[in-house]
């Protein structure tokens, strides 16, 4: 009787080689289309921009009355200010009801703001007979969620390689999105051996039950991959090549189990190699010695051992890691201590508030309960008991986090910015965005906090972003001059308006106090004045809603698509995502602020030559551009 000869171990690599192989295997998921609500746990294999505002008109955040700000200054509990019902807006309809100055409308939650009015009193502040009774003052834009205040039409509310969780799919159901194309790794599951039986089935003498197909199938699974388990196959080299080609066809990696020894029945090894490549046959390491790693039929493979113990430690050792990698699988949630970026009040009862966390930082991300984007854009949250008045700047806190963070090369604070995005894709680097406005973004450099800050603030002296230095006592920081920004009025396309004078006579939307683009609308209108002969304050309480605000470019433009008002000024790019006609009457400075110590490092380097290259200039969005100061360096 001839004895089967026995084969040793080829090309025997120690764990570290073993992962450097891997990692040069050069496996891509396959991009898929799914239904949002299959969706979670999935990565993004695009990125997705909103094609609306959300939300998409100006609506009530509280149920109450819709009324002009300023016939509510005086009111009080012993001097009730009274006021004319003139109707009642439900949610879901757009009434072309108008609220003139004595007036008030009943509104509910979520409901469409009338024409006139910018604020809403809630309920408990007011009581009925006939009239309206307020008794309590109420502030411009006062429980009023703005269009276009959570997201803007034209903005990237997700990048490529997102991983999809309720947060993220309801970012996708706010915009409309019932389809996403995200990135499916299929991996095939084979067992060999002729003694292996299904569970369900009667086990009979000498056989075992199937335990890899299963155990490894559902590994899969929680690392983020699609399992595909094939039948169970004998240790024959006919049969396992036809299953191994068969789950080639269909998959982006294949995990086989058992057949995978030096011993004379072990043949895995040798199907992969006539049909492809043996990188390792295999690995120093106890248990699950003998593994193998691959190329067949041009697709990954990776055998594991037979023993249930040594394939799964194969497995999470080797294996795991990849897939998690390859699907940007989040780890368990973990409690962090950081300190509190800015000032928040407590609402008399325990809060979660969203927070995004860099550098030992929590960033509070306040956009009222209405905006799907307070969750998506924070890393984890702090909890505020009811008893807390305050929490100010510097206080410590503790963050639950959603996620694994990743470590941003640069930290950018201040005025988000569509051109931001291109930057940013052109830089490749990891850019962590905090949306804290131009104010906040000083702030961020002030404490030493943020690496860039990005800002739009005009001086009264008609200067943009360097008086702003001196006037948040920033020391040792540049300006980096950045990209005009087209402003300018925003009317619908079959406006008889062609000129800013033209507004005289018409129903304006216009921006907050404090904003650049008021700013600049008053200048204008400081001109007019001038020109006429008459105050400014004359000149503007004749102009038919100057004292309606908007906290967004998309409020004012739906405004103007909505019909509520007849002009309004803002930037271009909002003017034409929303199909209106935009005439425009300045350019608006958005400019970088650097601390000085960071100005040769590489990260700002690399930003910089984005912000002058070519690519830049063309792919910076319509409405914007460049200019020969862009990148220019100026010293505080």
């Amino acid at each position: 009787m001839i004895t089967p000869m026995r084969k040793e171990f080829r090309k025997l690599v120690t764990i570290e080689e073993a992962k450097s192989l891997i990692e040069g295997l050069g496996i891509q998921p396959a991009a898929i289309e799914v239904n949002i609500e299959n969706a979670a746990g999935l990565v993004l294999a695009e990125e997705v921009v909103s094609e609306i505002d959300v939300p998409p008109f100006n609506r009530a955040s509280m149920d109450g009355y819709a009324v002009h700000a300023r016939d509510t200054y005086q009111a009080g509990e012993d001097r009730p200010v009274s006021l004319n019902l003139v109707g009642s807006i439900r949610p879901g309809m757009n009434y072309d009801l108008i609220v003139k100055r004595g007036e008030a409308a009943e509104i509910a939650t979520g409901a469409v703001m009338p024409s006139g009015a910018d604020a809403v009193v809630m309920v408990e502040y007011t009581r009925t007979d006939s009239s309206l009774y307020v008794l309590h003052p109420v502030s411009i834009n006062e429980n009023v969620m703005h269009a276009g205040s959570d997201i803007m039409a034209g903005e990237r509310v997700l990048k490529r390689g997102t991983v999809l969780g309720a947060r993220e799919i309801g970012v996708l159901a706010a915009i409309g999105i019932r389809t996403v194309k995200v990135h499916g790794l299929n991996v095939g599951i084979v067992s060999t051996g002729k003694e292996l039986t299904e569970p369900g089935h009667k086990l009979e003498a000498g056989k075992i039950y199937d335990i890899n197909s299963f155990s490894i199938a559902s590994a899969v699974k929680e690392c983020g991959g699609l399992p595909l388990s094939f039948a169970v196959v004998s240790d024959d080299e006919a049969e396992m090549k036809e299953v191994l080609k068969k789950a080639a066809e269909n998959c982006d990696i294949i995990l086989t189990s058992g057949s995978t020894s030096a011993g004379s029945g072990d043949v895995m090894y040798r199907v992969i190699e006539e049909n492809g490549t043996v990188l390792a046959h295999g690995i120093d390491i106890k248990p699950g010695k003998p593994a193998i790693i691959g190329k067949v039929f041009g697709k990954s493979v990776f055998g594991l051992p037979g023993y249930p113990a040594s394939a799964l430690t194969i497995f999470n050792e080797f294996v795991a890691p990849l897939i998690r990698k390859l699907m940007g699988k989040k780890m368990e949630r973990i409690k962090t201590s950081a300190k509190l970026a800015s000032r928040v009040r407590s609402e008399a009862r325990t809060q979660l508030l969203p927070v995004g966390l860099v550098r030992g930082w929590a960033y509070p991300i306040e956009k009222g309960s209405g905006a799907i984007t307070a969750l998506a854009d924070a890393d984890g949250f702090i909890e505020i008991p009811s008893d807390a008045e305050m929490l100010e700047p510097g206080d410590g806190v503790e963050v639950t986090l959603f996620g694994e963070l990743e470590t941003p090369e640069l930290l950018f604070v201040g005025s988000h910015c569509l051109g931001l995005d291109v930057l940013a894709d052109i830089t490749g680097l990891r850019i962590r965005v905090i949306n804290a406005g131009s104010s906040g973004g000083l702030g961020a450099i002030r404490n030493g906090t943020a690496d860039i800050a990005g800002i739009h603030l005009l001086d009264e002296s008609g200067e943009y972003n360097i008086p702003f230095l001196e006037r948040f006592k920033i020391k040792n920081a540049v300006i980096i001059k950045g990209y005009l920004r087209e402003q300018g009025l925003i009317v619908r396309k079959e406006s008889l308006i062609a000129k800013f004078e033209d507004i005289l006579a018409s129903s304006i939307i216009n921006r907050n106090t404090g904003s650049g683009t008021r700013v600049i609308t008053d200048m204008k209108l400081r001109e007019i004045a001038v020109k006429k002969g008459v105050a400014f304050e004359e000149l503007v309480n004749s102009i038919n809603g100057y004292h309606t605000e908007a906290k967004t470019h998309s409020a004012v433009a739906a405004a103007v698509r909505l019909k509520k008002s007849d002009a309004g000024v803002g930037i271009r790019t909002a003017a034409e995502l929303n199909g209106l006609k935009f005439i425009k009457i300045a350019d608006e400075e958005y400019d970088f602020v650097v601390p000085a110590k960071l100005l040769e490092s590489k990260e700002i380097r690399i930003f910089i030559e984005a912000l002058r290259s070519e690519e830049f200039r063309e792919k910076i969005p319509h409405g914007m551009r460049t200019y020969e100061r862009t990148g220019e360096i100026i010293r505080s």
